[in-house]
């Protein structure tokens, strides 16, 4: 249903190395660069940074989050682990959230502006 996403950053460098370290962690590569986006993806760019220089920090009470697909519990910890290391910051640490209608695995970031981007996959057991 949706065929990519896009995020305003105020750094486009800070941010490019950001997430290309953290989308590794899902199998996303940096495949497009402009002057003021970056486009990232598999086959194609899927997730864009766009720069928006006068941007304020997010909110962190906007309730606005990105969730991406991981294939396995071990890509979303990696997310979680990349991101952390390359200077996010952790908005729910990985784990199982049972619901009464779904069981999801998942882990919550912010980037260096305050977007949330989450990591999730729905373990068979």
């Amino acid at each position: 249903m949706i065929d990519h996403i896009s995020v305003g950053v105020s750094d486009l460098d800070r941010s490019a190395k950001f997430y290309e370290i953290t989308l590794a962690a899902l199998g996303l590569t940096r495949l497009v660069v402009r002057p003021l986006t970056i486009g990232f993806g598999k086959a194609y760019p899927e997730f864009w940074i766009n720069l928006r220089e006068e941007m304020l920090p997010v909110a962190p009470e906007s309730g606005v989050h990105i969730c991406l697909r991981a294939k396995t519990t071990a890509e979303v910890d990696a997310f979680h682990v990349a991101a952390l290391s390359a200077g996010g910051a952790s908005d729910g640490a990985p784990g199982l959230r049972p619901h009464d209608r779904v069981r999801y695995y998942a882990a919550f970031v912010t980037d260096p502006d305050g977007n949330r981007i989450e990591a999730v996959t729905f373990p068979a057991e």
